[in-house]
């Protein structure tokens, strides 16, 4: 079967709606372990079992999504639903497998403040604390994939420093600007592309379309959010899923900065549900879902968590849409791989940052909190257990140690 560039046309549609939607329920239920291990989730399911499409294109459409902003396996699994079934299989592809963690996550939100006693401040105690070696595993990994030279690394030290003087989302936003223009000033794309096509339902039209309303809402919703809580909580989530790059624990300082600073959400309350996120499956954007469920001022509950969860995926599945029919071109620009390449080093300093402050800061209050978090993090990367494994170890570390206080 001869494959088709990203630029083609419409295509007819080879599966169903409904085929799509039970596909990624299984993977919404069982995919554990981040976007990576999402990425090899799919490849085994979609690929392999199913055959959906080729090494190759799955290749091609993995390189896109880790280029552009937003939930990389959440934006393949999207377009994979698309290539299978159109827009109502993308539909089905984003709702199958983030519906699962979701629901999990909000049920959470709703029941967390109604747990008292040394066990249940126990075991929350501990899950602020699995934040923390969870954190510092994404950053020793990021650090190594996305800042291999000393330049890099001296980026991802800049990023850390802007922080340290311009705090929040106007920071982060420098610091990644700053960022890709130091990435553009090194020159280190090569303007190679990765090989492999697929065929996407996405006109030029439709992708204008896509990254009009992408740049037009990024532009006007803080010109209105002021007028209503509504709109303001659409903007920040919004913000932080059109900023995230280099991967989903990057939406952390991102989301921080948009609802803990101005008081929505407690300190405590946001590692709490960050830690929470980590032992449910599917992607670590419904961690959104939790934060629109506990915001202090409404919209929250059902209806908050909801908003959340759509606007922090929007931006990124916008983008795609956007990138689709321009890609193949995009992608062979050494231009923008080296701007790529400088935003992704001042991420890795971000994450870096946010590792000390909210994460260690908020849950490390002596020596026992930071055995905890140590013996989480040797669990994580020299005895390679799954994360959802070392959340329940950190909480029922959490629960002995409120036991003993």
């Amino acid at each position: 079967m001869t494959e088709r560039p990203l630029t083609a046309e419409a295509q007819p549609a080879q599966g169903t709606p409904g085929e799509v939607f039970s596909a990624f329920l299984k993977l919404g239920l069982t995919s554990f372990g981040g976007p990576i291990a999402h990425l090899g989730y799919f490849r085994d399911e979609l690929v392999t079992r199913r055959r959906w499409l080729s090494d190759s294109a799955y290749a091609d459409l993995v390189a896109l999504c880790q280029f552009l902003p937003g939930p990389a396996s959440s934006q393949v699994g999207f377009a994979m639903g698309m290539t299978h079934a159109g827009w109502l299989g993308a539909l089905a592809a984003f709702t199958a497998f983030t519906l699962p963690s979701a629901l999990v996550l909000l049920i959470f939100a709703m029941t967390a403040a109604s747990i008292a006693g040394p066990v249940g401040t126990g075991a929350i105690h501990g899950l602020k604390i699995v934040a923390v070696a969870i954190v510092a595993q994404a950053v020793w990994g990021m650090a190594k994939n996305l800042c291999p030279d000393k330049e890099r690394a001296a980026i991802a030290v800049g990023a850390v420093a802007v922080l340290a003087f311009v705090p929040g989302a106007f920071g982060m936003v420098g610091a990644i600007l700053l960022g890709a223009l130091a990435g553009l000033a090194l020159g280190r794309g090569t303007g190679v592309p990765v090989s492999g096509h697929v065929t996407m339902p996405v006109s030029r039209g439709i992708a204008g379309g896509a990254l009009l309303a992408f740049f037009g809402l990024l532009a006007l919703l803080p010109l209105v959010a002021g007028q209503a809580q509504t709109l303001a909580v659409f903007d920040s989530f919004y913000r932080a899923g059109a900023l995230v790059f280099g991967g989903g624990h990057v939406v952390l300082p991102l989301l921080q900065a948009e609802v803990v600073q101005p008081g929505w959400v407690t300190p405590d309350s946001f590692l709490a549900g960050y830690g929470a996120a980590q032992a449910v499956p599917g992607p670590l954007f419904t961690f959104a879902a939790y934060l629109g469920a506990v915001l202090g001022p409404e919209p929250n509950g059902i209806p908050g968590a909801t908003l959340a969860l759509l606007a922090v995926f929007l931006p990124g599945f916008l983008l795609l849409v956007g990138v689709l029919p321009f890609w193949d071109r995009f992608r062979s620009m050494a231009r923008a791989q080296s701007l790529m390449q400088g935003a992704n080093a001042a991420v890795v300093g971000i994450l870096g940052a946010a590792l000390y402050t909210p994460v260690f800061t908020s849950a490390v209050g002596d020596l026992r909190d930071f055995t905890l978090a140590l013996a989480c993090f040797v669990l994580l990367m020299a005895w390679k257990a799954p994360p959802w494994v070392v959340v329940i170890v950190a909480a029922l570390g959490g629960i002995g140690l409120a036991l003993i206080a």
